[in-house]
Order: structure tokens, then sequence, then C-alpha cells
């Protein structure tokens, strides 16, 4: 298996980030459109420092980049990580394809 150019420490970082709905929805606007810290703090019920440690883990992730402009932190997305993310799951999906057609296989071949 290739495992879409990813350690597992990587895998490791990106599906924890992943794990949590505040943090997937982050990375939903932030590829859309770059978006400060704080208005992404805005759109949440919790503190600024709460949103600003979800964007650190999806920076962590390299999920989103975070760029300083003048007193701002900029937030994009981040999409090749994205596809990378993809092709594992892709790989994994075929794995279990693989598996699949095999039990077929065996079970034409019982009724043969």
């Amino acid at each position: 298996m290739v495992v879409s150019q990813l350690d597992d420490a990587e895998i490791d970082r990106i599906f924890h980030a992943l794990a949590d709905a505040t943090r997937r929805d982050i990375v939903t606007r932030v590829l859309r459109q770059e978006e400060s810290i704080s208005q992404l703090a805005r759109r949440y019920d919790m503190s600024f420092a709460a949103v600003q440690k979800h964007v650190a883990v999806l920076a962590r992730a390299s999920l989103v980049v975070k760029q300083r402009s003048g007193r701002e932190q900029l937030v994009h997305g981040n999409p090749e990580v994205l596809r990378k993310a993809a092709r594992l799951l892709d790989e994994y999906e075929q794995i279990w394809r693989h598996r699949a057609d095999a039990i077929g296989d065996i079970l034409s071949e019982e009724d043969e």
C-alpha cells in the first residue's frame, strides 16, 4: 500500500484534527475564503482562545495555514493535505473492494 505520501504521525494529526465538528467547519470555511481568527471566533459560541486552539490543531495537521497580516492572523485552507487524506481513504476503499470481490468469487465458486 502506498499510503498517499503521508507518514503515520501526519495521518494521526490529520484525522485527529478532523475528528472535531468545529474544526471541520473551520476547514470548510477557510477553504472557501480566507478569514482571520477574529472573524472565525465571532462565528462560534466559544472564546477567542478556544477558536485559536482549534486553528492551532488544524495548523499542526497542515490542514490550514496561518499568515500574519498586520495585527491579524489570516487563515486559509490547504487543499493539498485534504487531497492526500482522500487518496489514503481511496486506498483503504480499494482494499475493501478487493476483499469484497474475493469473497464474491469464493461464493460464486461454491454455487457452481
